[in-house]
């Protein structure tokens, strides 16, 4: 399956789906990489090194600087796939990489798609491509 290129680069880990909307300001700790927020039905689980997939967050002009801390602390995902561009979110992946920290790519795929994803690694290319890495 192919996505919108938000933030182009390549990726693999395993798929964490969301089975909710997040919001990375306040609901993911950028030290740990931990979901934190008590309401949210993944909370506690860690999204560092995982190919994310989120149905949307939840609006913050914060979330870039999350993002930003995740990337520059080494716990951010390795990939986002989001049902819905984010275009703050996709800030802060752009402001880490200007600022000399590690990228991640970003993707918008249908929902859907998202909901078609297969438990297992995946991995993700520079052409908007996400495929299982078996």
């Amino acid at each position: 399956m192919r996505g919108r290129v938000l933030v182009a680069g390549s990726a693999r880990g395993p798929l964490l789906c969301l089975r909710a909307p997040i919001s990375f300001w306040g609901g993911v700790d950028p030290v740990s990489g931990r979901i934190v927020d008590p309401r949210h039905p993944d909370h506690g689980v860690c999204i560092a090194g995982t190919v994310l997939a989120v149905p949307a967050t939840v609006g913050s002009s914060s979330s870039s600087a999350v993002m930003l801390e995740l990337l520059r602390e080494g716990t951010a995902p390795a990939a986002v796939l989001t049902a819905r561009a984010d275009a703050i979110l996709a800030l802060g992946v752009v402001v880490a990489g200007e600022l000399g920290h590690p990228t991640i790519p970003m993707l918008e795929l249908p929902a859907e798609g998202l909901s078609a994803l297969a438990d297992g690694v995946l991995e993700v290319l520079e052409d908007g491509t996400v495929r299982s890495a078996g």
